[in-house]
Formats: C-alpha cells, sequence, structure tokens
C-alpha cells in the first residue's frame, strides 16, 4: 500500500525552501512535491523570481544547445547574441557562453530535476570536462544544497572505470558546482530510443560493466536508488560504460534509509520495497538494474502504465510479461537470469552484484564462445528448476483435467440412469432432474475449461 503524501500546504513549501524543517518531514514535502504540480509552481515561485527563470530558460532554450558538434563560424554569432547568466562571466573565446571559475563553458549538454550539466574546458589540464551546477532556482535551498553536496561525496567515494569520476568541487561557489570527467557518446536511454532493443551480445557486455560500477558503489556501502538508462553513459567508440547521477545515492547505514512513506527514484525503474517507501538495501539497485536489462532486450522497461500512482502499482503487485514471449530470440537462461533479479522477494533475488558482474562475465564468454565456455552452473540451474517446474504445472493441470471430464461423465450416466426410473413420491420430477443435470455439467464444463485454459498457459505460470 503507497504511502500517503504531505497536503499542500504553502507555509511547509517556505520552510521546505529555507531548510528549516526536521529531515524526516523534509523527506515526506520533498515526496509531495515531486507527485504535485501545483506544489512544484508554488515552490518556483518562491524559489526565485521571474529574471531567474528568464535566465534559465534562454540559457536551455537556446536553439544550438541540443547540438554538440565542434565549433561553426555562425556558432559564435549566436552564443555572442544571447543574455549573459549572472551564475556565468564573460569568456575570452567569444564561440564560448560564458565562464565559470577556472572552466569556459561551451553548452548545456543535459539537465535534470534540481541541476544543468555543461559542457566545459578546463585549460590548464588541456581536456573537455563536464560541470553539474545546482539550478540557480535552488541555489538558497539548504535542502536541495545539502543533496547536491551529497550526490558530490557518493560519486567520489567511488574510484572505478565503470563509475563517473570527480575532479572538482566548488561548494562555496553561487550556486555550487562539481567537475566530472566528460564522456562523449549518449546514454543507454538515447541508444535504446535510437535503435531499439540490443542484441544479446551487447546486453551482456554493457550489463556487465554496469554491474562491475554497482559493485564498486556498494562496496563503499552507497546505494544508487535511480539505476535506469539514462543515468547509464556509453562512451563513443569505444566499449566503455559509466554509471552516472548519484543524486539519490545514500549509505546503507544512513538513518534516513529507514524510514517508511519516502518514495524516491523513477518509477519504470524502481523496486517494490522503493515503490512502497520502504527501507532498501543493494539488491534494490540489482532489481533496477533487472528492469534495465530487460529494457535492453526489449526495448522498454518491464513496467509501463499511465500515471505515476498506477505505474507503481504495477512495481509492487504486477509481474512482468516473460522475455521469450516479447523477444523470442532471447535464450532461455537469460530469460531467467532477468527474472531472478525482477523477484519481488528481495531474498529471491541474486543477492550481490559482484556475484552478477562474475556470472554475466561467464555468460557472455558463452555467447562468444559456446562450445569452450558453459554457462555458468548457477545460470544453467535456473532453466532446469524452470523445466521442472513446467512438468509439474503439467501434471497437475492435466490431473485436473482428467478428473473435471471423468466427474462430469459420471454426473451424466448417473442422470440419464434417473431419467430412464419411473417417477415415484421418493424420485424427484424429471424436469428438477433434468435442471440439476444441466446445472451439474455447466459446473464441470467450466472446471475444464479451467483446466484447458491452465495448460494454455502453461510456460508462463511456471516461469515465476
Amino acid at each position: 500500500m503507497l504511502a500517503r503524501t504531505t497536503q499542500c500546504d504553502r507555509e511547509r513549501l517556505r520552510s521546505l525552501l529555507d531548510g528549516q524543517l526536521p529531515e524526516r518531514e523534509e523527506a515526506e514535502v520533498s515526496s509531495h512535491v515531486a507527485s504535485c504540480e501545483t506544489c512544484r509552481r508554488e515552490l518556483e515561485t518562491f524559489a526565485a523570481d521571474e529574471s531567474w527563470w528568464q535566465e534559465t530558460r534562454e540559457l536551455l532554450g537556446v536553439g544550438w544547445v541540443s547540438d554538440p558538434t565542434a565549433f561553426a563560424p555562425n556558432r559564435a554569432e549566436r552564443v555572442g547574441t544571447e543574455s549573459q547568466p549572472t551564475f556565468l562571466v564573460p569568456s575570452d573565446n567569444p564561440a564560448m557562453l560564458g565562464r565559470l571559475g577556472e572552466f569556459d563553458v561551451l553548452e548545456v549538454i543535459g539537465r535534470g530535476g534540481m541541476g544543468i550539466v555543461l559542457k566545459g574546458y578546463d585549460h590548464e589540464l588541456n581536456r573537455w570536462v563536464a560541470i553539474k551546477l545546482l539550478g540557480p532556482q535552488y541555489a538558497e535551498n539548504a535542502a536541495a544544497r545539502r543533496r547536491f553536496a551529497r550526490e558530490a561525496q557518493a560519486t567520489a567515494a567511488v574510484v572505478h572505470p565503470h563509475v563517473i569520476g570527480i575532479h572538482a568541487v566548488d561548494a562555496a561557489h553561487q550556486p555550487p558546482y562539481f567537475v566530472m570527467p566528460f564522456v562523449p557518446g549518449e546514454s543507454l536511454q538515447q541508444r535504446l530510443d535510437r535503435v531499439g532493443p540490443l542484441d544479446v551480445q551487447d546486453v551482456l557486455r554493457i550489463g556487465q560493466q554496469v554491474a562491475e560500477g554497482l559493485a564498486a558503489a556498494h562496496a563503499q556501502g552507497l546505494v544508487h536508488r535511480d539505476i535506469k538508462p539514462a543515468n547509464i553513459l556509453l562512451e563513443r567508440n569505444v566499449d566503455r560504460v559509466v554509471i552516472t547521477d548519484f543524486g539519490l545515492a545514500r549509505a546503507v547505514d544512513d538513518a534516513s534509509l529507514t524510514q517508511s512513506g519516502v518514495i524516491a527514484g523513477t518509477p519504470q525503474f524502481m523496486s517494490p520495497e522503493q515503490a512502497r517507501g520502504e527501507a532498501v538495501d543493494a539488491r534494490t539497485d540489482l532489481f533496477s538494474f533487472g528492469s534495465v536489462l530487460y529494457a535492453m532486450l526489449t526495448g522498454h522497461p518491464p513496467f509501463r502504465a499511465n500515471s505515476p500512482y498506477a505505474m507503481l502499482r504495477r512495481v509492487t503487485d504486477d509481474t512482468p510479461r516473460p522475455l521469450r514471449e516479447v523477444i523470442a530470440s532471447v535464450p532461455d537462461w537469460l530469460d531467467a537470469f532477468v527474472m531472478k533479479l525482477l523477484s519481488k522477494d528481495r531474498d529471491a533475488r541474486w543477492q550481490t552484484a559482484r556475484e552478477v558482474a562474475d556470472l554475466l562475465t561467464s555468460c557472455l564468454s558463452h555467447i562468444q564462445q559456446p562450445t569452450v565456455a558453459p554457462l555458468p552452473i548457477e545460470v544453467n540451474s535456473l532453466v532446469h528448476r524452470r523445466s521442472q517446474m513446467k512438468a509439474g504445472w503439467l501434471i497437475a493441470a492435466a490431473a485436473v483435467l482428467v478428473v473435471s471430464a471423468s466427474l462430469r461423465l459420471g454426473v451424466s450416466v448417473f442422470f440419464r440412469a434417473n431419467d430412464t426410473q419411473p417417477e415415484s413420491a421418493e424420485t424427484p420430477r424429471r424436469g428438477d432432474t433434468a435442471t440439476l443435470k444441466d446445472e451439474w455439467e455447466d459446473r464441470f464444463d467450466s472446471e475444464i475449461n479451467d483446466a484447458r485454459e491452465t495448460l494454455k498457459n502453461l510456460e508462463y505460470d511456471a516461469d515465476f
């Protein structure tokens, strides 16, 4: 059952903006604001005046921000016609949007609920960087600044090739920012939007690297809590995969993780325990990772709905459609592997990202050299277990069908014998007997149909 959210309250919104709410209440109000458009508009009104919003619209709305190509003469002219955002100072290079600290800023390369990501140039080290900046409208919000600082700390704590790094942080700047490596390429979500489902080898290659990154984060005691294709970067011209956006990451022993009723994450990819507002651990990331694998294989997440509430209900209550029913070419063992990750019960999932990464490495070797590298025993056993379950379902369903048919036949024989007997005071009238016979036959017809339906859906049922 979903937790009740805080009702709209202007004074609590002002207190949230000023950072004056207790931590638990702050989380509840933030969760409500995330799902309430009215409160978001109210918060925006409190957060900044119209001039701030105009500057942000100009920064994010220029025609070339979606074009990450190299310099062009007309590009420099167009940049020069834009008003200078107050958090940037003029650059000596007219092709640049401006300057932030020691970095020249070329363009906006991304934006999210609380931040803007800029492409900048580090002259001292002669390299491009990505600069994540707290949105100007949140710069005075103490809660937003704490979350932004927590993201920088969480990201910096994990040093691994498959986790985005941190070059520098300037928490004193207004607004604060931190600097990351610039990863040329696209997000996994952009790849899926562009090409649709990926082939099995690419799924295993990307998945193995994501699992390696998660294992490194979990080894530092961090739970990402927002693993999704948009937060997975695919570096151009190389096979490297990088996890980014640790904005929701928390330490496993963080007291706030034990709060109930706080929902944080992306509904399509969150775990059932997240959707219920329960405490989470590293296995929450594994469920989300299973959803990412499902999306890579099918082109869409395992759960889809028309509203956030309906989506959360599907995550907590529904079983996703089997992969092989969507894409017939998905191997049995990979279907079983992903469905284990998507278990509602976290104890039934794979238990560690390290285990998942090692298994995916072996599975990738098997795909590349099937005669040389066998499937891992743990994965192979999933297929055997599924076959045993199917056999059990088959026997049970066939037994129901046989028993129901036999009973129907017995009832028919009984009533035919009754119809041949002469009527007496102790014998029901033939009209009553016929009615009773019809009722019994209808009942057994229904049971037989149910049994047939069980047989028809045998493969689907046995998968779970």
